[in-house]
């Protein structure tokens, strides 16, 4: 590769034109030639930058990624003189050397003015800047009256800055704050898509614009660094953005935050930018910016953000808010609750309000329902004095409504009917947990929900309420904090360690780190615990096992992780353990992770776990944790009643706690295509008509569906998602709830279409009906043909079959529902597959002795290398593998090389491990987490590059992606180097704040298939008439349906805390778990799982209460109760109905956050459907 030259002598060049136009443009591309191939964007800004304000930098590349000695230089706007008109033109490099390059001035390649999403013909300038002269930080006190609480004034014309980029959609508040001496330039973000209102305040003086935003969450905070300071080496991208930081505070006192635990009130911040999140701005009136108020204002109503005029609008004096220390300060232990105020400063020993109280108070004044400073004296006298446990109901009432409550006081002359927020009993396996969000600039409480508990909190379930499980976010609006190769989010990932370090406060409780689930550490989350005198976190790592002997700290974090595993534990079986070893072959462990299970045992376990209330046989595997054991557990004939047998690679520490747990099992679920998938066979050479076609068909069908029973039940029976829903709606069909047209099955079908076409616009997730989702497994039978590297070229088609690697496949509902084998060519993968060798073609064939397995893959043991392996790196301990025999998917080439997936070397530490190294490892994740990073980055490259997945660029990405999903085991971060980022997006990604020069539109097979789809709104169903053949089943006593209204207000609370936690819309979508949108802080894959396990916890507790309430589980006592839940729903609705026709709302507009919730009595489904066909016995 050819160095930096030095300077030669003097060479003619030809000159830019001298023309002045240019002075007019908003900005200015130069193009820079002859170049050295390993310059960098510092020493081009270095050398441009004297001449102007350099907005962007590009090195530019081919489409084989290749540097070719050219550049751009963006100026905006444009220099002050024609410098490029100068010959020659140096450009210095390191070490002193001075270069002579080509300049060239480009035409402009855009209008910079951008269109109207209301009318094309009206287009507005891409930037439009007003300058202000005050900006005031505070909240709404009153619903017309702000509280200011610091207030910026502007010194010069740069001062406060109030910008539209209308090209990123964005409004932009740059000022300046004095911060310890030094003068810093600070601006916050706000998407247009956050903005729903601004209001312009009349104060009566024609010469001045006053505009209040007031936001419900906080928007994204930085501050403005040296740009000479902002560049790295390898980078061949920079623009002026990488010079702005985020921020988490702005304050005098940053060295306090150093030692401080985090906590809902902050100490002495110059401005709390987590919770002062109204805004006022002050403009001088003149006739230009008058003429550009205008403009700007129509812009923004295009948008669909109002400019509302408000006359009676007030400041209120800042002033600190009574109520820490009223609540803070402990209160004597003698005193009766009705005189604790008058002696706070007694004797300290209690706090005046008790912690669930006190928690409840913060959860929401941290989500926004309360704000402390409407919180006065009377106030805390009054729910201090109440009983706790009403208290509590009062304020998770507040919680529930999600509405800002200005008068407090009010609330306590509401009457709280008994049972809205109250806690009843909850299934032995399930724990209410207490949770908390910290973003980077405050932390938001959580109402306690009912979740699947693990392990740790199950043995000190006494202590279950002072466990806390806490999840590191963005602000609320934004979801997951993402990682970044620049260190423009270092005081993000500081805020992290802070927390981890120094804990969280919540009233006299503090919490601290314990540990982290390794599902919770992918979605950066982690357990805290408030110990008290006699048990401490550090007590219950002990507990949890003997990790003395491990000397890396990513392994000693998923040892400790393995006991957070979301799991049920076997109570009513005794087991006994047998060891074996592995089969280990060429530095490959093929039953790595696999063990055996008795059938007697397994079918034990499915009447423990209700198993058999959907499937008629025990599954072939179960995923388990045992000790310090994990992987799964296949059904063996071979083994003894009750006998587990586990392998030496399934056990990875000495653990106290010896029982068994199952997290899930084997079952069928559907096959589906995705993006990943889809460009890897079309680089393979598979045609795009057979994916676009496949497409079309699955888009008619659900059109179809809506009105056409049996293409609804076809496509319900054949798309099972994992958690299984579709049968369950399917079942709903049966019952003859699409015929009557009834509401809530009808609305989870137009839920289930719209969810469907969601994911094939954003995912192109084509599903198959040749195909399946399945657990793997070992072939213990050693029957099984493996990969050998040493097989003989074929001869004939025939002849490459038979040389295939061999599986066995076995449904339990294969043709005609019956048990079948799946025989012939197939495709093995595992998701993600970013690598041509990751997608493996394999033969199913048929073994006798494997037939007691189903709905599972069986891969071989035989062979010199695991084809699971050659899978992404795959293995057995629990990972789902797609497979695929569909014939048209087959593709042109078969077996490519596969990647080599050995680890990287661990990190030995060479000393005892300590909690600080764990924190610190954690952190350390999330900054270099790049796994979806590089999946976007390699799918965005396979696309754009002429070789697809094959380029050398993607070959080096899905290395990359290896490494990151290894880091859990090795420690070693993937980093992603900037020169493997895009530069060009296909327009199928979505990528609206990208500038417009770098969006083309694709036509690859993705491209074609985006283009194919239209999104569908998901709309509930309230017009049509609830099912008459179950309201009118019985004569039911009105106590039945005080009860069953009691239960249903207890389900709805519970309903609508998983709804405002987890930022979900609709009931209808918790129930189904099929989810359109959440709060993006996990990603939609594990989040199908999580809201899987939410939604049966819920289901199972609330069954257990109605069964309770009715008198059993026989249908002729529960008959009666569930008809009752369901006629107290219809009441509901069609009142609501009522209500808002009476208002002029039609019911096909009314919005499903205005109604009653509906699926209340369909916790049972089944007998619905008895009740509603007459089996009334």
């Amino acid at each position: 590769m050819p160095g930096p030259f030095p300077m030669r002598p003097r060479i003619q060049l030809p000159v830019a034109r001298r023309d002045d136009d240019w002075r007019t443009w908003v900005e200015l591309r130069l193009k820079v030639a002859g170049l050295p191939l390993d310059i960098t964007t510092q020493e081009l800004w270095a050398s441009f930058s004297r001449y102007g304000s350099v907005n962007q930098i590009e090195i530019m590349e081919d489409r084989r990624g290749t540097r070719d000695g050219v550049a751009r230089v963006i100026f905006g706007p444009p220099p002050q003189q024609p410098f490029w008109s100068v010959d020659p033109f140096f450009v210095n490099l390191r070490h002193g050397i001075r270069i002579v390059v080509k300049l060239s001035v480009e035409p402009p390649r855009r209008t910079f003015y951008h269109p109207s999403p209301v009318n094309n013909q009206v287009k507005y300038p891409e930037i439009m800047t007003l300058l202000a002269d005050s900006l005031d930080f505070g909240f709404m006190y009153e619903p017309q009256t702000m509280m200011a609480m610091h207030t910026i004034y502007s010194r010069d014309q740069a001062g406060i800055r109030f910008k539209q980029n209308m090209l990123h959609r964005e409004t932009i508040v740059e000022f300046r704050v004095d911060v310890n001496g030094q003068t810093e330039l600070f601006r916050f973000t706000i998407p247009f898509t956050h903005l729903d209102t601004i209001s312009r305040i009349d104060t009566g003086n024609k010469d001045e614009v006053v505009l209040v935003v007031s936001l419900p969450t906080p928007p994204r905070f930085f501050r403005k660094l040296d740009e000479k300071d902002t560049h790295e080496s390898k980078a061949r991208y920079w623009n002026q953005n990488d010079a702005w930081y985020r921020q988490t505070d702005i304050t005098h006192y940053s060295a306090d935050l150093k030692t401080s635990p985090v906590a809902l009130k902050k100490s002495r911040p110059i401005i709390d930018i987590g919770r002062w999140t109204t805004y006022r701005l002050r403009f001088k009136m003149t006739a230009d910016v008058r003429a550009l108020f205008l403009r700007i204002g129509q812009a923004l109503r295009d948008y669909n953000i109002s400019i509302q005029a408000i006359t009676d609008f007030k400041i209120a004096p800042h002033c600190e808010p009574p109520v820490w220390k009223y609540i803070d300060l402990p209160v004597p232990v003698s005193t009766t609750p009705e005189s604790r105020l008058e002696d706070l400063f007694s004797d300290e020993t209690v706090p005046l309000l008790v912690f669930s109280v006190r928690y409840q108070l913060e959860v929401c004044i941290s989500q926004g329902h309360l704000n402390e400073h409407n919180l006065n004296r009377d106030f805390v006298a009054k729910i201090s004095t109440m009983e706790p446990t009403k208290a509590q109901d009062l304020l998770e009432y507040v919680a529930n409504q999600g509405k800002r409550i200005f008068t407090p006081m009010e609330l306590f002359n509401l009457k709280i009917i008994k049972g809205s927020a109250s806690r009843p009993p909850i299934p032995p396996y399930c724990a209410y947990i207490r949770s908390a969000n910290v973003t980077p600039t405050t932390v938001y409480f959580n109402t306690p929900t009912v979740e699947i508990s693990n392990r740790v909190i199950r043995y000190y379930s006494e202590y279950a309420d002072r466990f806390l499980r806490v999840r590191f976010t963005d602000e609320k609006v934004e979801g997951k904090i993402y990682s970044t190769d620049k260190d423009t989010m270092d005081e993000v990932f500081t805020r992290v360690k802070r927390t981890l370090r120094n804990g969280i406060t919540v009233g006299d409780r503090h919490y601290e780190f314990l540990a982290f689930g390794n599902s919770q550490f992918r979605e950066n989350g982690a357990y805290f615990f408030a110990p008290v005198h006699h048990l401490q976190a550090q007590h219950i790592r002990d507990w949890m096992g003997n990790f003395d002997e491990i000397p890396y700290v990513a392994q000693y974090a998923a040892r400790l992780g393995q006991c957070f595993s979301t799991t049920r534990a076997i109570i009513g079986t005794k087991t006994t353990v047998k060891e074996i070893e592995d089969e280990e072959r060429n530095g490959y462990v093929f039953t790595d992770g696999v063990g055996k299970i008795s059938p007697f045992l397994a079918q034990l376990i499915s009447h423990e776990l209700g198993i058999f209330r959907t499937s008629a046989e025990a599954p072939s595997i179960f995923q388990f944790r045992l000790g310090g054991c994990k992987g799964i557990l296949a059904v063996a004939p071979d083994s003894n009643r009750q006998e587990i047998t586990i392998r030496r690679s399934q056990y990875k520490f000495a653990a106290r706690h010896e029982g068994l747990e199952i997290i899930r099992w084997s079952q069928f679920t559907a096959a589906n295509l995705n993006r990943q998938i889809i460009i890897v066979l079309s680089t393979l050479g598979v045609p795009d008509d057979i994916f676009i076609e496949k497409q079309k068909a699955q888009l008619a069908n659900l059109e179809l569906a809506m009105n056409n029973e049996k293409m609804a039940l076809t496509m319900l029976q054949k798309d099972i998602d994992p958690n299984q829903m579709t049968l369950t709606v399917a079942g709903m069909i049966l019952d003859g709830f699409h015929k009557v047209q009834e509401p809530f099955l009808m609305s989870l079908l137009r839920l289930w279409r719209a969810w469907s076409i969601k994911y094939l616009k954003e995912k192109a997730r084509i599903t198959l009906r040749d195909g399946a989702f399945l657990l793997g497994c070992i072939d213990e039978t050693a029957t099984l043909r493996g990969h050998f590297d040493d097989t003989l070229p074929a001869t004939d088609f025939n002849d490459k079959v038979s040389k295939l690697p061999e599986v066995f496949i076995q449904l339990s509902r294969g043709l005609k529902d019956k048990a079948s084998v799946i025989l012939g060519p197939m495709l093995l993968a595992r998701n993600p597959s970013l690598h041509p060798g990751d997608i493996r073609v394999v033969r199913g064939v048929d073994v006798p002795a494997l037939r007691h397995l189903k709905d599972v893959v069986v891969v071989p043991q035989t062979g010199d290398r695991p084809i699971v392996n050659m899978c992404s790196g795959g293995d057995l301990d629990g990972d789902d593998y797609l497979v695929i025999w569909d014939k048209e998917l087959l593709p042109t080439e078969w077996n490519h090389p596969p990647m080599d997936f050995t680890p990287a070397q661990k990190i030995r530490l060479g000393r005892p491990i300590t909690t600080d190294d764990l924190t610190s490892f954690f952190v350390t994740y999330m900054k270099n987490d790049n796994l979806s990073t590089i999946a976007v980055a390699h799918l965005a490259l396979a696309d754009f590059m002429d070789e697809g997945v094959k380029s050398a660029k993607c070959l080096k990405l899905a290395e990359l992606h290896s490494s990151a999903v290894d880091y859990l085991k090795s420690g070693i971060p993937a980093r992603m180097t900037r020169d493997l980022k895009p530069a060009k997006w296909p327009h199928f990604m979505e990528k609206p704040n990208k500038p417009r020069e770098s969006i083309y539109h694709s036509r690859k097979v993705l491209g074609k298939l985006y283009d194919q789809v239209e999104r569908v709104d998901f709309v509930p169903l309230f017009e049509t008439s609830f099912d008459s053949r179950i309201l009118e089943a019985y004569t039911i006593e009105d106590t039945i349906l005080d009860e069953a209204a009691i239960l249903k207000r207890q389900y709805d609370a519970a309903m609508r805390r998983i709804l405002a936690q987890h930022d979900i819309k609709s009931e209808f979508e918790v129930w189904s778990t099929f989810v359109m949108s959440h709060s993006k802080a996990s990603n939609d894959y594990k989040f199908h799982e999580e809201i899987g396990r939410i939604s049966m916890a819920l289901k199972d507790r609330f069954r257990a209460l109605c069964y309770e309430k009715a008198g059993g589980k026989h249908f002729k006592v529960l008959g009666p109760f569930v008809a009752a839940m369901y006629v107290v729903t219809k009441e509901e609705v069609c009142e609501a109905v009522a209500n808002a026709k009476t208002r002029g709302i039609e019911a096909a507009n009314i919005k499903a956050t205005t109604m009653p919730l509906m699926s209340f009595p369909w916790l049972f489904q089944g007998i619905l459907g008895k009740i509603a066909n007459g089996t009334l016995i």
